[in-house]
């Protein structure tokens, strides 16, 4: 049987989702709770791989199990096996020919930042800080020039496997909303697209935090796209603070 595995996970002690070998990480954990609940060797595929230190929301992972278990029986199993900070939320059967990764149409990040002078230990695990103000209005003007299909060499890690570096971004906005747990205000970057490069998230945020602190502008990003200079770009920002929100099939 084919599964398919909605999957949350809180990232900060994971190594990431790819198995490294005695490393905890997200693939590993999965691999051995469900190795364990169909007694042979299994081979999780997740719809891609993040990075340690960043959380997921919605992640997609298909699994083939030999063993007869209806959907909600192998989600008990597999939350069973692992520990708290990671859980499937749903476990579906799937089409013989469903596979996270290749079936994949897209996927949307979002990044956060607490965006006042004190970080709440609430946040702490899921945010980044920025105590200084930021400029919203010229974050939104600049993340317009992201939208679009583009090599984003300057914006992705030097060293990929990815046989391509160029990605199509549908939507990428800028909006902050008010945390009455914490009293403070959480401006939060959402982004989707086809498929997006290591690092690639978490080096828009960073761009876009310059901008919105007056180090950086338009001209800038531009330069960066069509040139594919990585020194053109702003830093890339921490793990903590990105989350693989979902990721959209047919």
């Amino acid at each position: 049987m084919n599964f398919k595995l909605t999957i949350q996970y809180d990232g900060t002690d994971f190594h990431g989702w790819q198995m490294q070998g005695e490393l905890r990480t997200v693939q590993g954990e999965l691999t051995r709770a469900l190795t364990l609940i169909d007694g042979r060797d299994v081979i999780v595929h997740g719809s891609g791989r993040t990075d340690a230190g960043v959380h997921a929301q919605g992640q997609v992972a298909s699994v083939r199990v030999e063993r007869e278990i209806a959907p909600e029986k192998l989600r008990a199993a597999i939350n069973g096996n692992v520990a708290k900070d990671l859980r499937i939320m749903e476990a579906q059967i799937a089409s013989e020919d469903f596979h996270a990764r290749y079936s994949a149409l897209g996927k949307t990040y979002v990044y956060c930042v607490v965006n006042g002078p004190v970080m709440s230990p609430f946040w702490l695990r899921y945010a980044h800080h920025e105590a200084r103000q930021l400029d919203l209005e010229s974050m939104n003007a600049c993340a317009a020039l992201f939208l679009g299909t583009h090599d984003w060499t300057a914006f992705s890690a030097a060293q990929s496997d990815a046989e391509s570096r160029t990605r199509s971004i549908s939507q990428l906005e800028v909006s902050q909303r008010f945390d009455e747990r914490t009293g403070e205000p959480i401006v939060e970057i959402q982004a989707s697209a086809d498929g997006f490069l290591r690092y690639m998230v978490r080096s828009i945020a960073g761009t876009l935090l310059a901008v919105g602190r007056g180090e950086m502008d338009g001209k800038h990003i531009k330069h960066a796209i069509e040139h594919g200079e990585r020194s053109l770009a702003g830093a890339t920002a921490p793990a903590c603070g990105l989350t693989l929100l979902s990721v959209r099939y047919e």
